[in-house]
């Protein structure tokens, strides 16, 4: 089981209609939503390329947004962890 951990930028939540959009996606098993942080558990992955467009809403005006994580990771075996991020600076 793969494991997608995003971290949310502060002062934003998950669109409840991005929510809908993953969990019709037949390769997200489960989808679990925590304060700042969305987890996205597919069954497994393979040498296809995939997308996956999470919606954010933003619920509290925040400045100087830092940078958040994302970290991809196999839940029997967390040591062989991928690293990413992502910054509102595109908004």
């Amino acid at each position: 089981m793969v494991i997608i951990e995003v971290s949310l930028l502060s002062g934003f939540i998950l669109a409840s209609r991005s929510r809908m959009l993953l969990e019709h996606r037949t390769i997200i098993k489960k989808i679990e939503v925590e304060a700042n942080v969305v987890y996205l558990y597919l069954e497994k992955l393979n040498d296809e390329s995939q997308t996956f467009i999470l919606q954010l809403e933003q619920v509290i005006q925040m400045k100087n947004l830092k940078t958040a994580i994302i970290r991809i990771y196999d839940y029997y075996q967390p040591g062989g962890l991928q690293i990413s991020s992502y910054s509102g600076a595109g908004r």
